[in-house]
């Protein structure tokens, strides 16, 4: 008879069973290590003046703006991207460098624009932006820095060439820097770029160097004019005031005046209307009256000579009186 294996005691088995065990238990230790270090690699967290960008299998799932630590699908089901957009960048136009002649050069083609009265005009600008949406800034277009620069010389360009270079070089700066943010912010958009303009300044406007001089004399000529506009505003608002109170106040007494003799007038109607109705019923006794009133206030003013009954008159002349029946010694 073939020998027939041995049977293990209860020991080994009880041995086996334990070495069983402890291997699935460190494997599963094992195992829940590596998918913990797994899971770990998507944990994540976003600063102050960042946005994480969370690509899953490559396509943009989501940006995250909050602060603070935050969890994603472990690599490679979900990658996570830190941008910083609250840096203000700055890109200048125009502006002229010692870097050498070909710098120089490109920085006086930047510079020349034409207006619209068909002028050149050297203008240098600067242009402050920062990032606005993370993804748009960095998956959206190739270069965000020479898409800037392209749309901001585009937009000054075009609002430089609705303005005569009188505006520019003097009263409606203001207005090329406001018109042209908004044409660039715009522009920037409409490429889903993902940046923002901050600002827009003008720099040097200057005229080409051969007519610099005859545009630095109509330059001073328009000021010295708004200079005298003001001055004389400021006289017509010292003076204007003052003549239309005088004014205000000769009409009224004009009015004053008016009113005082139409009131007289109106007395005197009503005077003699009551005199008329007087003399209708009694004309004799008010003719006498009349008379005797009239000569009571005439014969205050005359010279009065009283002849008694019966007197010889002679003829007098008053010698020594003048005419106005002074004495001529008192008349000076």
């Amino acid at each position: 008879m073939a020998d027939r294996p041995e049977r293990p005691t209860s020991d080994e088995r009880v041995r086996r069973g334990v070495g069983r065990t402890l291997g699935n238990l460190v494997l599963g230790v094992v195992a829940l290590g590596a998918l913990a270090a797994w899971a770990s690699l998507g944990v994540y967290q976003v600063e102050a003046g960042q946005h994480g960008i969370v690509l899953r299998l490559g396509r943009h799932q989501r940006t995250e703006t909050r602060e603070g630590l935050h969890l994603a699908l472990p690599p490679p089901l979900e990658r996570v991207e830190i941008a910083n957009v609250n840096s203000i960048q700055r890109e200048e136009f125009g502006v002229r460098t010692a870097a050498g002649p070909e710098a120089e050069g490109a920085a006086l083609h930047e510079a020349a624009m034409q207006t619209s009265d068909n002028n050149i005009v050297h203008l240098g600008f600067v242009v402050q932006y920062r990032t606005k949406d993370a993804f748009q800034a960095r998956y959206r277009v190739a270069g965000p820095r020479e898409t800037l620069r392209d749309a901001a010389q585009a937009a000054v360009r075009e609002v430089v060439g609705r303005t005569t270079i009188d505006g520019v070089l003097s009263d409606k700066r203001g207005e090329v820097e406001a018109e042209a943010f908004e044409l660039l912010q715009r522009i920037l958009d409409r490429y889903e770029s993902g940046l923002l303009v901050v600002g827009l300044q003008l720099q040097e406007v200057q005229p080409p160097a051969e007519v610099r001089d005859a545009f630095d004399d109509v330059l001073a000529a328009s000021q010295d004019r708004s200079r005298l506009i003001n001055e004389a505003q400021g006289f017509a608002n010292e003076v204007v005031p003052n003549a239309r109170a005088e004014a205000s106040e000769i009409v009224a007494s004009a009015a004053g005046y008016r009113e005082a003799k139409v009131a007289e007038a109106r007395g005197e109607a009503q005077r003699f209307l009551a005199l008329l109705q007087e003399y209708r019923r009694a004309p004799e006794v008010t003719k006498r009256r009349l008379y005797l009133e009239t000569m009571e206030a005439v014969l205050p003013d005359v010279e009065k000579i009283i002849i008694e009954p019966g007197t010889n008159l002679l003829p007098y002349l008053p010698m020594g009186r003048g005419a106005d029946g002074q004495p001529a010694q008192e008349k000076r």
